[in-house]
């Protein structure tokens, strides 16, 4: 997806923290970290888990936290740089929820971006670019090594495109929004299989994130200049070749050469795809997961 070169970026959305910097209030349990470690890629929620989730806990740094956008301005940085790209990413997602976050009956607020290099801690648990991007619900914040976007590529057989990238990004605002939602709470996300609470939870999440897509090209700068340009077809694949390739069979086939649906926590490379253009294509009202029979996923 390209974004419009005339495009302005205000800034602030995004921030890098480096090395060594910790989220405060206790220690994490050692359980919390083991599970949150071997959580497939995107989308971990441990909410269930981990009490919290109320967006009080307090950012103690032990690393230096920036501005990671501090220099990018205009659409043309974010086609030219990553951070810039995940800036613009998260400045028309927040454009977006704000105004979608209303058809859905929720109290939206911004969710926090934060970009690390190697590692990091959180409410979660230890963070790196091995455990993948994830939404944490007790810090009601996105976490994402940029490095995960080469394993993207090499690793997970994505094409790794822009569009592909945001879809990741678009993919953990759509856990803030079901936070926010309460689907964390009210969802029993316990059990595996192919119709679990688990996997509805990242449909969902795969949904809004097509939902947003789908609008990108319409939400505006703040001197009402389009984000992006016209989503062409080509963008729109690379985008399915990322959903394709973190399907629970897609990881399984390459992983050990066999699949087990009764596992699965994020939905077949099918389901992913499908529920992504669902949104797309009927926006973010369409993405109820919750209420459609196990077939119908």
């Amino acid at each position: 997806m390209t974004f419009n070169d005339d495009s302005q970026l205000k800034g602030g959305k995004v921030t890098r923290r480096g090395r060594g910097a910790a989220i405060g209030g206790g220690a994490v349990g050692v359980g919390a970290i083991v599970v949150f470690l071997i959580a497939q890629f995107t989308g971990v929620d441990l909410s269930g888990i981990i009490d919290g989730g109320n967006g009080t806990t307090e950012i103690q740094q032990r690393g230096e936290t920036v501005d990671a956008a501090a220099e990018c301005r205009t659409g043309r940085d974010a086609n030219l740089k990553i951070e810039c790209r995940m800036e613009g990413a998260a400045e028309s997602l927040d454009g977006y929820w704000t105004s979608e976050s209303r058809k859905l009956g929720i109290a939206y607020t911004t969710p926090g971006f934060i970009l690390f290099d190697g590692s990091t801690s959180t409410s979660c648990g230890q963070a790196s670019a091995a455990t993948g991007p994830f939404y944490c619900p007790p810090d009601r914040a996105i976490y994402l090594d940029t490095a995960f976007y080469d394993d993207l590529q090499s690793k997970y057989g994505s094409s790794g495109g822009p569009l592909a990238q945001m879809y990741v990004v678009a993919h953990e605002w759509g856990h803030h929004i079901q936070q926010l939602q309460g689907a964390f709470a009210n969802t029993d996300r316990s059990g595996t299989g192919a119709s679990s609470g688990s996997v509805r939870v990242e449909l969902q999440a795969d949904c809004y994130a097509g939902a947003w897509v789908g609008d990108a090209a319409t939400t505006k700068d703040a001197n009402g200049e389009t984000f992006f340009e016209p989503i062409t077809r080509a963008e729109i694949e690379d985008a399915l070749s990322a959903a394709s390739a973190v399907g629970d069979d897609s990881i399984q086939e390459r992983s050990s050469g066999r699949v087990d649906p009764d596992s699965f926590t994020h939905g077949s490379s099918e389901q992913r795809q499908n529920w992504f253009l669902r949104g797309y294509q009927r926006g973010a009202t369409a993405c109820d997961t919750f209420s459609v029979p196990g077939s119908s996923l």
